[in-house]
């Protein structure tokens, strides 16, 4: 099983069992909010509230947490979370080793932030 990422590697790293971890190409093209109440749709996030106020910092861990562990798609992650936001608080992140490997294996970057 190969992990998926914006490009093709031979790494599998994996998000739980029987999901690899999703990692953009670039920081750059995250594109996601930095302030106001964003809703999860459901394949993210399976309780009724959904919404996160961005400006309440647990809120903000808490969505991209759950946005970096359930997507299969890249376009989740530049719709949902900010690039210049990650580096910012991915050591606050609690996140499976296999989605943190992932990130800062593609991004070396994060392993410093």
């Amino acid at each position: 099983m190969q992990a998926v990422f914006g490009v093709t590697t031979g790494v599998a790293h994996l998000a739980r069992p029987g999901r690899p971890a999703v990692v953009a190409r670039t920081l750059s093209e995250l594109r996601g909010p930095t302030r106001g109440v964003v809703e999860l749709p459901v394949r993210l996030m399976w309780c009724s509230d959904r919404a996160f106020d961005l400006a309440d910092p647990d809120q903000l861990l808490w969505m991209y947490e759950n946005v970096l562990r359930e997507t299969t798609s890249v376009d989740d992650l530049r719709r949902l979370v900010n690039g210049r936001t990650l580096p910012r608080v991915w050591r606050l992140l609690n996140l499976p080793r296999g989605v943190r490997t992932a990130w800062e294996s593609r991004h070396r970057g994060l392993r410093s932030a």
